[in-house]
């Protein structure tokens, strides 16, 4: 399978730099790109993983199939009556 060819238009300038970033590296300007872009995504991908304490709860969360409970939390919390929802 052949992948993808998209042409974009940089200005000159910033192609300019590219090139000189990506000869100093010994690269091809696609493999710099290429590397650039996989760097930003295990970024991107790191900054969404929640810290080891949220991890834990959420390993631990389970489903009770209850829609109110924030709506109803002291009913569910302190065993009162369930309060009539105010519709919006």
């Amino acid at each position: 399978m052949t992948p993808a060819t998209v042409t974009i238009e940089l200005p000159t300038q910033l192609y300019r730099q590219l090139e000189i970033l990506a000869n100093a590296e010994q690269s091809g300007l696609v493999e710099l790109l290429n590397r650039w872009v996989e760097s930003a995504a295990k970024e991107q991908m790191e900054r969404q993983i929640p810290a080891p304490a949220l991890r834990s709860i959420l390993e631990r969360a389970t489903d009770l199939g209850v829609s109110d409970l924030s709506a109803q939390h002291d009913h569910y919390l302190y065993g009162v009556e369930k309060r009539p929802l105010q519709q919006p």
